[in-house]
């Protein structure tokens, strides 16, 4: 967990919204344009760009703008919470490219969408 989190840490991050004002924890604040904005940050140098949440991930999947889905499958159902993609317009057909299982029982997945 130790070098989880110290990558968390270090990682740059990007927080959108249009109601913050300033943005802490290694972060920068994006307006705009949402579509614009984040092809910007695609063509910029590094390993590529990591999403979390709900609401998110959904916009940028409505725009076309994620290249790849990775998915974690924890043992454990809690029953309640956020569904992720809730509310999505389209059907978007993915392909799996990788799956990594763990001694814990989680299995990640990580797929393309079918363009």
């Amino acid at each position: 967990m130790e070098p989880f989190a110290q990558t968390v840490n270090a990682a740059k991050k990007y927080v959108v919204s249009s109601a913050l004002e300033r943005v802490d924890w290694n972060a920068e604040l994006v307006r705009g344009d949402l579509g614009k904005a984040v092809e910007q940050l695609k063509r910029e140098p590094g390993k590529g760009l990591f999403v979390s949440g709900v609401t998110f991930p959904l916009a940028l999947a409505e725009l076309g703008l994620i290249d790849e889905y990775e998915f974690g499958v924890h043992p454990r159902m809690a029953g309640h919470g956020p569904t992720l993609f809730a509310g999505l317009s389209k059907c978007v057909d993915l392909k799996l490219v990788s799956r990594l299982e763990f001694a814990s029982g989680a299995v990640v997945m990580r797929y393309e969408p079918r363009r």
